[in-house]
C-alpha cells in the first residue's frame, strides 16, 4: 500500500488538543487544534508528514543527496535539512534573497543541521535547479533526488495520515 511507503521521522501521531473557551463561543461545536509543533522534527511542524514520504523515496532510489528550495525562513527547508541529517542524505538548499551577514532562524538551524545552502536572488522556487544539478554531478558522482517534483503528492500522503 503507497501510504506505508514512508520512513518514521517524526513523533506521530501528534494529539489533538480540545479548545475549551473558543469553543464556549460556539455552542453546539467542540473544536480541537492538532499539534503538529510537537512532530519533534527540528522544532516540529507539519511538513513532517510529507517529508516521511519524500525521505523514504529518495533512499528507495538510491539517491544520496536531496535538493530543495524555498524562503531563507522556510518550515519545509529546516525540516528537509533535519529529515536529511536524521538518515544521512546530504541536503542542498536553495534559499532566495542574498547571504545574511548573521544567520538566525530556520537558517540558522539549516545550517547546523548540515545543509549546503545556496543563495539564489529573486529565485525562490527552484529555478536554479538544472544549474545546481549540474555543479553537483561536475563535482563528484552523485544521486541527487529533487524533492520539488514530489511535493504536492507528498503533501497529500501525508494529510491522509494527518488523523491519527
Amino acid at each position: 500500500m503507497v501510504l506505508e511507503n514512508k520512513i518514521n521521522l517524526g513523533f506521530l501521531p501528534t494529539p489533538l488538543k480540545p479548545l475549551q473557551r473558543l469553543s464556549e463561543k460556539y455552542p453546539g461545536y467542540t473544536l480541537y487544534i492538532k499539534r503538529d509543533d510537537q512532530t519533534g522534527l527540528a522544532s516540529g511542524g507539519n511538513k513532517t508528514r510529507k517529508l516521511e514520504y519524500l525521505i523514504y523515496e529518495a533512499l528507495h532510489r538510491n539517491c544520496n543527496t536531496v535538493i530543495t528550495a524555498g524562503a531563507q525562513q522556510s518550515n519545509h527547508c529546516r525540516q528537509t535539512a533535519a529529515a536529511c541529517a536524521a538518515t544521512g542524505l546530504e541536503c542542498h538548499l536553495m534559499l532566495g534573497g542574498s547571504e545574511p551577514e548573521i544567520y538566525d532562524g530556520n537558517l540558522l538551524l539549516s545550517y547546523l543541521l548540515g545543509a549546503h545552502i545556496h543563495f539564489t536572488g529573486e529565485k525562490r522556487k527552484g529555478e536554479d535547479l538544472v544549474w545546481l544539478k549540474a555543479e553537483l554531478k561536475k563535482k563528484r558522482e552523485t544521486n541527487l533526488y529533487n524533492s520539488l517534483w514530489r511535493i504536492k503528492y507528498c503533501r497529500g500522503l501525508g494529510l491522509c495520515q494527518c488523523s491519527g
